[in-house]
């Protein structure tokens, strides 16, 4: 079964030469990262917190997360990503019971055996329900598949323990492995607001704190918690690649929202 695209032609491009176009200029534009990803050895666990919005507003912030696997000279054999259920009520982890996801750019593969895996082990359900209209993995597959990295492990990630979001994590990661957490930060606030309360949520990240992350800071914060769980077991360090509003590519400034781009990894310059 492939689960079809739900949010193309809305949070991104439709016409598969528009959206390749649109997210080489975006990687393109954005700068090597100072501690280059290619610093953490073969094995060693990396991870990202990237965005999930629409490519007009938050495509920029999250083109730092893609540059920075794209120049790596090893690429990663597949992304595990966590994301936030927005429309269909979810407790604990949902996977996908699709073998590939459509795109404008083509499938990617769904690691099947991923998906088993977690399911056996009971950290995580079978359940297309909230997977079908969902756009925060989904945003990501054009990008993944534009950095050459050719297979997914979809993980919406609902109320729960961020303690079984990290062992769900340390059952999946390892080499030839990354770890995406796509979620937005504060929504709807002014900008002023946004940005002292986006650079709350950042210190927390930087400094591995789940206990910091609040409701309202973060719209996938159920996953983003069980990352920085996951990352402090790992004595994994934070590189912030980016971090910026909806109001820095156009949208209005009193009902803004918080975009982070941020890299996790054992070693740091």
């Amino acid at each position: 079964m492939t689960r079809p695209a739900a949010v193309a032609g809305t949070f991104y491009p439709a016409d598969p030469v528009e959206l390749a176009t649109l997210i080489d200029a975006m990687l393109d534009a954005a700068p090597p990262a100072q501690t280059p990803a290619t610093a953490a050895s073969a094995d060693a666990p990396v991870a990202y917190v990237v965005p999930h919005a629409g490519y007009q507003y938050s495509g920029p912030t999250a083109a730092h997360v893609y540059r920075d696997l794209r120049d790596r000279p090893a690429p990663f054999e597949r992304a595990v990503v966590l994301g936030p259920a927005h429309h269909v009520p979810l407790r604990g982890a949902a996977v996908s019971s699709a073998t590939a996801w459509a795109s404008p750019l083509g499938e990617i593969a769904i690691d099947t055996d991923g998906v088993q895996l977690l399911a056996d082990r009971g950290l995580a359900v079978v359940d297309d329900r909230p997977h079908a209209p969902e756009h925060s993995i989904e945003v990501q597959v054009p990008l993944l598949l534009r950095v050459q990295l050719p297979k997914l492990l979809p993980v919406l990630i609902g109320p729960g323990d961020p303690e079984a979001v990290a062992a769900l994590l340390d059952a999946v990661a390892g080499p030839g492995t990354v770890v995406l957490c796509s979620t937005d930060l504060s929504h709807y606030l002014t900008e002023e607001e946004a940005r002292r309360r986006d650079a709350a949520t950042a210190a927390a990240i930087d400094d591995l704190a789940p206990e910091r992350i609040g409701t309202g800071d973060a719209c996938g914060r159920h996953g983003l918690r069980g990352l920085l769980v996951w990352g402090r077991r790992h004595a994994l360090r934070v590189d912030r690649l980016a971090l910026a509003t909806s109001a820095d590519t156009g949208g209005p400034r009193d009902r803004v929202v918080g975009y982070p781009a941020m890299r996790l990894s054992s070693t740091r310059s």
